[in-house]
């Protein structure tokens, strides 16, 4: 067998799925040049993942492609608690329009989703995608570069790379080769899972339907025009029922008309985090760091949102003269929250469909009463995504409750023209303030290459004003992945933290050439 000569890269991406595709988008749009590694040549043509919500959509739009996933997505109205009668338990409407300016819930055929993905990645010159090879080796780690061996048709070759991301699923071999193992979170079922094609009058309102049947419980929605999903809990020691069968009730009873099933496969549904998420220079990305139930649509969520906090913060490591201690945030940030995303899928779980134990009836009865609380709809309603934990790059306290959420992404303008405040602030750190920011607040942005920003200069309709006043700021700091790092409190004078994080992120008293920086027809310059 003969092994290629050595080729340095910055950035190896092991698996070409939605993750690693839009870790390698947002690397490139840093300046950063990635190789991705896939086993397969083409997209996978099955549908897997069918929604996800605006702070994804906000995510999709950091990475160059979220006016193209609008075209193929369809808002939808959120989701429904039905009976085993299909009577209609409790409502968790989602609104059309979102803190982060997009539907707060999203339909979408995954295949298409990463046809959009490719093809963008397709326009980069920073990224290549090398298809049909099979990675046979991550690391060993080391203080220097990391090793990845893979195979193709003709011979093995070798990638020195200054960072790996592992995006290659469930079955992770970087995940084994970090030493990575499972913490179990004790949920563990197995489902049935039915994409279908038609033109019939199939019963829906919209949303997702969730009937919490302790005999076989299920989940229905509609993905796009003609397509639907039903997912069903399997039976112990019985027979499976035809697709026919267990979908009559939302087929008129009389109906013969098209129908064809794309896939039935079935799914053990699991609740696991990986124990470590990190070693050296070598990173867990998505499914390879967890794996979650599916009840609150937060699988392929979960993933994109280890892209956008790792992304930023490697670039700066990279390019920028950044700590390697900033990387030690990614696991310490993503890795609690994945957990209480995965526990909360794993409660919903639980009390939608009931359970197997003797609890069972216990928990729908409870859920009954629950659902009758006032406005308790409306708060089960609201995003579904937890503040970061107080850490360096997340100064969370008392007076700092916006600290760790993210900014409202509100239409903005920009020479008169209406813009997206993401595209208006560019893809660095901002300063948003209440009133005209006094001399630290200027010459602290400065330090970071970009501006500071009275929100009433952004022309937007009131929403940045609203949420400061709310959060009862005077300033905010924000990182390139739009979470709130810092604040200043009203009536206070400065940010408390800037020695911490300073250091981390070796600020330099002039703009970083490679991250993008917002228009100058929009900010005001810091020379007063």
């Amino acid at each position: 067998m003969t092994v290629d000569e050595a080729a340095r890269v910055p950035v190896v991406i092991v698996g070409a799925g939605p993750v690693g595709v839009t870790a390698a988008l947002l690397l490139a749009r840093r300046g950063v040049r990635s190789v991705v590694l896939e086993r397969h040549r083409d997209v996978y043509p099955l549908p897997r993942a069918v929604a996800n919500d605006d702070e994804i959509h906000r995510i999709l739009q950091a990475a160059g492609v979220g006016e193209e996933f609008t075209a193929i997505s369809r808002p939808a109205n959120g989701l429904r608690l039905l009976d085993a009668r299909h009577r209609v338990m409790a409502e968790f409407r989602r609104s059309p329009q979102g803190h982060h300016g997009y539907p707060q819930s999203s339909m979408f055929d995954q295949p298409e989703l990463e046809r959009v993905l490719r093809d963008a990645l397709a326009r980069r010159p920073e990224c290549e995608l090398r298809g049909g090879v099979e990675v046979t080796a991550v690391g060993p780690d080391t203080t220097g570069p990391v090793r990845v061996t893979y195979r193709d048709d003709d011979r093995e070759h070798e990638l020195w790379a200054d960072a790996v991301l592992g995006c290659d699923g469930a079955n992770s071999l970087t995940r084994e080769a970090i030493g990575g193992a499972w913490e179990d979170l004790h949920f563990e079922e197995k489902w049935t899972v039915i994409d279908a094609e038609t033109t019939g009058p199939v019963r829906c309102w919209e949303g997702v339907d969730q009937v919490c049947d302790p005999d076989q419980p299920g989940t229905f929605m509609r993905v796009n025009e003609t397509r639907y999903r039903w997912e069903f809990r399997l039976r112990e020691g019985e027979g499976q029922e035809t697709v026919r069968e267990v979908i009559a009730p939302w087929l008129p009873p009389s109906y013969d008309g098209d129908f064809e099933v794309v896939r039935e496969t079935q799914y053990t549904f699991r609740a696991r985090v990986a124990d470590r998420w990190r070693s050296g220079r070598v990173f867990l990305l998505g499914d390879a760091a967890h794996l979650t139930p599916p009840f609150i649509g937060q699988g392929l969520c979960s993933g994109l949102r280890d892209a956008y906090n790792l992304t930023w913060k490697l670039a700066r490591v990279l390019q920028q003269g950044g700590d390697e201690r900033l990387l030690d945030s990614y696991e310490s940030e993503r890795r609690p929250h994945a957990r209480r995303v995965v526990r909360l899928a794993v409660a919903m779980g639980w009390a939608m469909t009931g359970g197997q134990d003797g609890a069972a009836a216990l928990r729908r009865r409870a859920l009954a009463a629950a659902c009758r609380i006032p406005g308790l709809t409306e708060l089960a309603g609201r995003d579904l995504s937890p503040p970061l934990t107080t850490g360096p790059l997340v100064r969370r306290s008392v007076r700092r409750r916006l600290a760790g959420t993210h900014c409202p992404q509100p239409w903005v303008s920009v020479a008169g023209r209406p813009t997206r405040l993401d595209e208006a602030l560019g893809d660095s750190f901002a300063v948003l303030t209440a009133t005209e920011p006094g001399p630290s607040l200027t010459a602290l942005a400065h330090s970071l290459g970009v501006h500071a920003v009275p929100v009433t200069d952004l022309g937007d309709d009131g929403t940045l004003a609203a949420w400061l006043r709310a959060g009862h700021a005077d300033a905010v700091l924000l990182r390139p992945d739009r979470v709130v790092m810092d604040i200043v409190p009203a009536g206070g004078r400065d940010f408390t933290s800037t020695a911490a994080w300073a250091t981390l992120l070796h600020t330099t008293r002039s703009p970083v050439p490679s991250e993008r920086t917002a228009p100058k027809s929009l900010l005001r310059s810091t020379t007063r």
